[in-house]
């Protein structure tokens, strides 16, 4: 009888390849998205409660850990080990090792795929939110510089060519409303893309009783993804 080749068994018990890890990882920058993907299992882990699939104490151990993990992150004590890719593996490896199984169960009716769209869109919204109030206090700053030139005059050029006379206050202020344009576009980003994605899974849901209204209104979105 032929010996059974094992050679693959023995591939598999080494670590992995330094190259093909860094190659596939994400963390090194994904990781600004950790208080969106601890806000996100919080949600997701309350509403399981909710619906019978975790218990209240499961639940409440995921949340104590999560929120002791976000701590350790934002005083630079945690390990972020490439190891295992992206955040959201990175915070699910060491809310387990801190609370047991409660940990795996976390995953319960949830896909990376929507996890993942649900963490990038609570980044954005908040980046959004940021990006405008940068955007407001670039148009006061280019009002209080207007302010000092009401009365002075300039050449308006259209076509590389000087055209009318125009105060140097209506040139600024042309930059207050290109802005305002700005602002605007991305309050309408921000309205289209805050629905929650949660529940989606990886194509077209769950069978479990997911209540997908209950994590969305947790995270503070509109409504949910058809």
């Amino acid at each position: 009888m032929a010996k059974k080749d094992k050679s693959w068994e023995h591939r598999l018990t080494g670590g992995p390849d330094e190259l093909a890890m860094n190659f596939v990882e994400s963390l090194s920058y994904d990781k600004r998205l950790y208080k969106y993907d601890i806000a996100g299992s919080i949600a997701h882990s309350a509403m399981l409660a909710d619906v019978g699939l975790l218990s209240k104490n499961e639940a409440a151990a995921i949340k104590k850990g999560l929120l002791e993990i976000q701590a350790e992150i934002e005083a630079g004590k945690f390990k972020f080990d490439l190891v295992y890719e992206d955040i959201h593996m990175a915070i699910e490896a060491a809310l387990t090792a801190k609370i047991g199984d409660a940990g795996k169960k976390l995953h319960t009716g949830r896909s990376r795929n929507d996890q993942v769209a649900t963490d990038m869109r609570l980044w954005m919204r908040d980046e959004i939110t940021g990006l405008q109030g940068k955007i407001v206090k670039l148009q006061k700053a280019f009002l209080g510089l207007a302010e000092k030139y009401a009365d002075d005059v300039m050449p308006a050029y259209t076509h590389l060519q000087r055209a009318q006379p125009v105060t140097i206050a209506s040139y600024l202020l042309s930059f207050v409303e290109m802005l305002a344009r700005d602002h605007c576009r991305l309050g309408n980003c921000s309205a289209l893309m805050n629905v929650s994605p949660l529940g989606s899974g990886a194509v077209a849901g769950s069978t479990l009783p997911l209540d997908r209204k209950n994590t969305a209104e947790r995270l503070g979105f509109d409504g949910v993804m058809r």
